[in-house]
């Protein structure tokens, strides 16, 4: 019997237009024009048509409209021109300016900025009862101070946990204007559930962790800006099956797999969401438990697109959100990915001398490898650290993985705890950093 094939029609793409905003003595990460090109993958991803773009450089945003009156009328005149439907923002827009924009530019273009882009595709791509969790909680806290005559009702919102009601849910015209009180309850309502089942997600992985502790196999998560390569370099070492795209955010939610070592050694890689530039507060906040996998580890592989124009700026990203989320003081092996796409082998070693300490690899055609697993290999087993620590009683499980995995100089029992002097492995040293009484050297241990 033969098959019967269904095409599906593909939704039509909403018309956007671009506006970036340069502040005058304000250093930013990338440039404006890159800034926007990344702001452009942004839209594409979240299945937008980008029809044009403007840029306004100022001293100090515009109190009632971010922008000046007069680029606000250049805006709306372009738009209409090019038959736009979305105004899309590269930063957040206070409630204020928003609501704002939105009156000036009238009924027929909707108005978004980053943040809430960046929203819309976390919720397109969040395929976990978790992820669409912490989605949904960061959609609701950014959209209940935006509550004004443009929000759409929750009605429209039943049943989707996520908050899927596409891009245009934020600015699309509804029937919710007369009762913005009932939903600010409403909402607020659902904060409260969201937070408490979240602690619940929480608390789950917490214990999942611990148990992981017991088993004494270290953990090793992949950190890196978006479309660095992370999921393909799973994918290789672990011989997984982690999804693989070639967009920003491709996967959410983090993937755990196990990966042989030299030496007869074994590590557990956590693949992690991707880091961008100007990243959503109220993301890094709804996916706490998410990046908590990271703050667990004993070793951050950061994965940089060597190829790309901006890798420098990316990797600063990283760096910037590892100490937002207190992940900064985790021992990092950098890994400058995707050389395969050197015309010119030399430029791998061009590269390595402005990432010193890195590892070149192609993730793609696991090439670097050998040097790459050696290299984790040593970090995780073979480095040792000088370490004094002052260990409350109530942390047994700390004292004796330091009689079983370390080197014991110095054990004295005091009324408060334990002091111990001597050499753990370095992939443990986050563990013990809270409770370091001395300076710590570095040194190898064969």
């Amino acid at each position: 019997m033969a098959k019967k094939t269904i095409e599906l029609k593909q939704q039509p793409r909403d018309r956007t237009f671009l506006v970036g905003v340069e502040l005058y003595g304000e250093e930013q990460l990338l440039s404006m024009d890159d800034s926007l090109a990344e702001l452009e993958m942004l839209a594409h991803t979240a299945g937008l048509e980008i029809v044009g773009q403007a840029i306004q450089r100022l001293n100090r945003p515009n109190p009632k409209t971010f922008i000046g009156s007069g680029k606000v009328e250049e805006i709306k005149s372009l738009a209409e021109e090019f038959d736009a439907e979305v105004i899309l923002f590269d930063d957040e827009l206070s409630p204020r300016h928003q609501r704002e924009l939105e009156r000036l530019f009238g009924e027929k273009m909707r108005v978004l900025d980053r943040t809430a882009l960046i929203l819309d595709i976390f919720a397109q791509h969040a395929e976990t009862h978790e992820g669409s969790l912490q989605v949904e909680l960061a959609q609701y806290e950014y959209r209940l101070p935006r509550l004004t005559r443009a929000w759409t009702h929750l009605a429209r919102q039943a049943g989707g946990a996520g908050g899927r009601a596409g891009v245009g849910g934020v600015g699309l015209r509804g029937p919710g204007e007369k009762q913005l009180e009932v939903d600010r309850r409403e909402i607020q309502r659902r904060i409260d559930f969201l937070k408490t089942e979240l602690e619940k997600v929480r608390a789950h992985r917490e214990r999942y962790r611990a148990r992981r502790k017991k088993s004494r196999i270290p953990v090793v998560a992949l950190v890196g800006y978006t479309n660095a390569g992370k999921s393909t370099l799973l994918n290789s070492l672990a011989k997984a099956d982690v999804y693989v795209a070639n967009q920003l955010f491709a996967t959410l939610d983090p993937t755990t797999r196990r990966v042989e070592l030299p030496g007869g050694h074994a590590a557990l890689f956590t693949d992690t969401v991707g880091f961008i530039q100007k990243l959503p507060t109220q993301l890094v906040a709804a996916f706490r438990a998410t990046l908590e996998e990271i703050a667990d580890a004993e070793l951050l592989l950061h994965v940089i697109d060597v190829t790309h124009p901006n890798a420098q700026a990316q990797a600063e990203a990283v760096h910037q959100t590892l100490a937002e989320i207190e992940a900064d003081h985790i021992p990092i092996l950098t890994v400058l990915n995707k050389i395969d796409r050197f015309g010119n082998p030399e430029m791998a070693n061009v590269a390595l001398e402005n990432f010193p300490d890195a590892v070149a690899i192609s993730a793609l055609k696991e090439q670097g490898f050998d040097e790459l697993l050696a290299t984790i290999t040593r970090k995780l087993y073979e480095n040792y650290v000088e370490v004094s620590v002052e260990l409350p009683y109530e942390q047994g499980a700390l004292i004796a993985l330091f009689h079983e995995q370390g080197q014991v100089d110095r054990v004295e029992h005091t009324r408060l705890g334990v002091e111990i002097d001597g050499r753990i492995p370095g992939r443990l040293l986050a563990r013990y950093r809270p409770f370091e009484a001395g300076d710590m050297i570095e040194e190898e241990v064969d």
